[in-house]
């Protein structure tokens, strides 16, 4: 709290001196223009100033202005105060911050000076000030502030800016009071307010369009910091906390780098997106970058800029936690008052928190291994004291090398991955505390590395860590009803640690450039041999690093019914070992990618994928289904199912001599039950629309028996896409009788299966209104969503080699953007080419999608023809 006004000596005197000395009027135009020019002089001066005078200097300008209003509706000569509260009362103002201002009355104030006060703000409004405005009596802030820690601490950054200076006296000392907030009391609220911050962004700071002030480890962080001390010590400033003894000098001038970082960031940030926004989105990351001083040069600034946030954030993430138990010891806890027992010589438990009971025990680095292997051995420890959190802190800059060097390191490592609650509690701290950087280099590497797209919600070192957690999670009983076959394959491995050494090294290779899965199977071979593993589990870890993408391209990307799909995938697997441990590992990595994109179509995939295949193991992978006693058994299946129904069972065969044997091959009995019994009912002069009520694969499928047009395919997708929903799916059938029979999975744009009645009846009928038209429906063009306009995704078309000698497999990977599919559907018309399946992907803002066509006289492409379709795709999609 003060009453002194904000320096700012680097601001070119003409802009104070314009306001602060001119005697005559300034109209609304005359202060927009001078904001104007400020703002620019602002945003020139940026790369070469200290943040922190820029921040000053902007209050100070905004300081200026008040005054001069202030004076010009003529508030001076009432018993009014206008006081500065918040981050504008601490004097640090961004380019589009909000301006929170408090006028300070007497107990009543009279209606001359209520219009007056009213005229002043409206002209603040006019000349574009975000203002945030309270009028109050001392009486009314003491009684609200109370009430509301978020009001208490607005005041207790108080600041006069002009008018009766008497008033904002007589409220300062009162503030002081323990009557107004307790030390105690308001360190618990603002512990409370941080925790449920921290909760809105699922306790990570690792997301990739994070929000600086907000995020974990942000501005917020480093302020709550600073308001608990100016509460328990009075102190003005971070710098005081180490006159107390409760901040080291490194570790002040530590938040005090971050903070400046944090500054900077915020402060391009505002000038890139001209509001008061916080969240970097991916729109405004690559200005941002440029801004700072990264370059412009395609997404590199941005991943560096952004790896070097990260590393901010973990920082004052640890300082945060660090200083705030520190207080809570000193405001609540007294030393006496702490339950004390002795684990081993060098270590105790105070409370629930492990601690040193040697200042010089970690210049033994073994020694900081061996701690996470006591938490994990001790269920009673909760957390790491203030204290040794300190010490850790200092030792692990102190490192020459990676605690990975030394042989016992390596064996408490591995005796922590194998304890059964290593990877809890322990495996947590270790990457809150960077110890897993600290002991291995090439993670180092990992942390903080960006990944600039949609598809990846977080960097490359916290999706790994998320991934091991996942894995552990599969071995806890507590967590069977989420992953059934996952919990019940984990908990019969006998290795479980083969199972998270994969997670930890499955992305380790990303960034330098090659194949990473390559690069980590390499790594990966080289840590378990040097950690003592057998050759038969680090040739294990080796390849499932390797061939971690195995299980999730095939599932999204092959139709995983055809059972040379099966078999092709079977032959790289090898054995049911192998696949148990890369089904665990492919559904821990695609949750742990983002979870916004795992729902149920993607979990049905890898679990069909995974019975097909251990099906094929268990029969012999060289022994395969003969296709004519399959086709035999789904027909005589079907039939049972529709002789329930009453069927009659000559105009069900009559119907099945229509269809061609793929029909029977790639649909199960109880489809084609279903689809036979509505096709034999229905008028054949309008195209048939089935959409499933119960979920198929996790999502809602779409099937159409109707003429064979040349625009279905292409009129479909079009109209699903305006309806907002993507399609996963696709199988395309035509009959001898000039009939096509398609069906499509999808997800509605939450990622779940159609539920209403009412809604499925509405899209049923108004497809069969589209389908019924002749031509292809050419539908608005949608606009693009705003995070994938910062996108460049370039085109590729690929042909696929496949058994198959009379079908070619086409893979077209680009943009993602609206329409996309209906201008491929388009282009397979022009060209006269039958669609017989397709899988539909999305990774974030990449579409990579998968077509088995032939064609017009069902033949394979011949080398010319791929290459005609190439060249027509290339030209209609970009």
């Amino acid at each position: 709290m003060t009453s002194k006004p904000v320096s700012a000596p680097i601001v070119p005197a003409h802009f104070i001196e314009n306001l602060a000395l001119s005697a005559d009027f300034l109209s609304t135009r005359d202060i927009c223009l001078l904001s104007q020019a400020f703002k620019e002089w602002l945003k020139d001066v940026f790369i070469d100033n200290d943040i922190s005078d820029l921040l000053s200097a902007r209050a100070a300008f905004v300081d200026a202005i008040l005054t001069k209003l202030w004076c010009q509706h003529h508030l001076d000569e009432f018993q009014i105060s206008l006081v500065a509260v918040g981050g504008y009362g601490r004097g640090e103002l961004h380019p589009q911050s909000d301006i929170d201002i408090l006028l300070l009355t007497q107990e009543q104030i009279n209606v001359e000076l209520e219009e007056k006060i009213s005229s002043f703000i409206t002209q603040l409004w006019d000349i574009k000030l975000d203002i945030g405005h309270s009028v109050r009596s001392i009486k009314e802030c003491l009684k609200q502030a109370v009430k509301e820690v978020t009001i208490a601490t607005n005041l207790m950054e108080m600041r006069q800016i002009t008018g009766n200076e008497a008033l904002t006296q007589q409220l300062m000392p009162l503030l002081n009071e323990d009557v107004f907030w307790t030390s105690e009391k308001f360190f618990l609220a603002k512990c409370k307010e941080q925790e449920k911050r921290h909760q809105q962004y699922r306790g990570a700071a690792y997301t990739l369009e994070p929000n600086l002030k907000a995020n974990p480890g942000g501005l917020r962080d480093i302020q709550t910091i600073a308001w608990v001390a100016k509460r328990h010590f009075s102190a003005d400033s971070l710098e005081e906390l180490v006159e107390h003894n409760y901040l080291y000098p490194n570790e002040f001038f530590e938040l005090l780098e971050s903070q400046d970082y944090l500054w900077r960031m915020r402060f391009a940030l505002h000038f890139v997106a001209g509001r008061n926004e916080n969240r970097l989105l991916f729109d405004y990351q690559a200005d941002v970058a440029k801004m700072m001083g990264f370059g412009d040069e395609g997404k590199a600034p941005i991943e560096r800029m952004m790896k070097r946030f990260f590393r901010i954030i973990s920082r004052v993430t640890e300082l945060n936690t660090m200083l705030l138990q520190h207080f809570e010891q000193a405001i609540i806890k007294k030393p006496e008052q702490s339950s004390v027992s002795i684990i081993n010589q060098d270590f105790e438990l105070v409370d629930t928190l492990i601690n040193t009971r040697n200042d010089r025990i970690f210049m033994r680095p073994v020694k900081m291994i061996e701690m996470f292997l006591i938490i994990a051995q001790e269920p009673a420890i909760k957390g790491i004291h203030s204290h040794t959190i300190r010490l850790m802190r200092n030792a692990r800059r102190r490192l020459i090398s990676g605690l990975i060097d030394y042989a016992e390191c390596r064996r408490m490592f591995m005796a922590i991955i194998r304890h059964p609650r290593g990877l809890g509690l322990a495996l947590t701290l270790m990457h809150k505390h960077s110890i897993i950087g600290a002991y291995l280099p090439l993670w180092r590497n990992i942390v903080g590395q960006m990944q600039f797209d949609l598809f990846h919600a977080y960097s490359v070192d916290e999706h790994s860590y998320r991934v091991v957690k996942n894995l552990y999670q599969f071995s806890q009983k507590e967590h069977n009803h989420k992953f059934p076959l996952c919990s019940k394959i984990a908990q019969k491995i006998r290795k479980p640690e083969v199972l998270y050494l994969a997670g930890f090294f499955h992305d380790i290779g990303k960034g330098r450039g090659g194949n990473h899965a390559q690069l980590g199977a390499v790594d990966a071979l080289n840590f378990c041999l040097s950690h003592q593993m057998s050759k038969h589990d680090s040739n294990m870890v080796a390849w499932l690093v390797e061939y971690h993408l195995l299980m999730s391209v095939t599932a999204q990307r092959r139709d995983i019914t055809d059972e040379n799909v099966i078999r092709t995938f079977g032959e790289i697997v090898r054995d049911e070992a192998h696949l148990n441990y890369l089904y665990c590992l492919t559904v821990a990595d695609m949750r742990g990618t983002n979870e916004s994109l795992w729902n149920n179509w993607k979990a049905n995939l890898l679990e069909e994928l995974y019975f097909n295949t251990l099906s094929a193991f268990r029969h012999g992978l060289e022994k395969p289904v003969e296709i004519r006693s399959k086709i035999r058994e789904n027909q005589q299946q079907a039939l049972a199912i529709l002789s329930k129904n009453n069927i009659d069972e000559h105009a069900i065969k009559a119907l099945w001599h229509e269809f061609k044997i793929d029909y029977f091959l790639r649909y199960s009995p109880e489809q084609i039950a279903r689809q036979c019994q509505n096709i034999l009912k229905h008028d054949r002069e309008k195209p048939l629309v089935l959409i499933s009520p119960e979920p198929y694969r996790g999502g809602t499928e779409v099937f159409i028996f109707t003429k064979e047009k040349s625009n279905t395919f292409a009129n479909t997708v079009s109209f699903l896409d305006t309806k907002k929903l993507s399609i996963h799916d696709a199988k395309i059938i035509t009959t001898k009788t000039g009939y096509t029979v398609n069906t499509f999975v999808v997800l509605d744009s939450r990622n779940k299966p159609l539920r209403e009645r009412f809604y499925t009846k509405e899209i049923s009928q108004a497809l069969v209104d589209k389908l019924g038209q002749e031509g292809v429906c050419y539908l608005p063009e949608p606009k693009l969503p705003r995070q994938i306009k910062q996108f460049k995704v370039p085109l590729r078309v690929n042909f696929i080699k496949i058994h198959a000698k009379n079908r070619t497999m086409i893979e077209i990977i680009a943009l993602d953007r609206p329409g996309l599919l209906s201008n491929i559907g388009q282009v397979f018309q022009q060209e006269q080419i039958n669609i017989h399946s397709a899988k539909i992907t999305t990774f974030g803002e990449k579409a990579d999608d998968v077509f088995t066509i032939s064609t017009l006289e069902n033949n394979a492409l011949t080398s010319q023809e791929q290459e005609d379709l190439a060249i027509r795709l290339t030209q209609e999609i970009d």
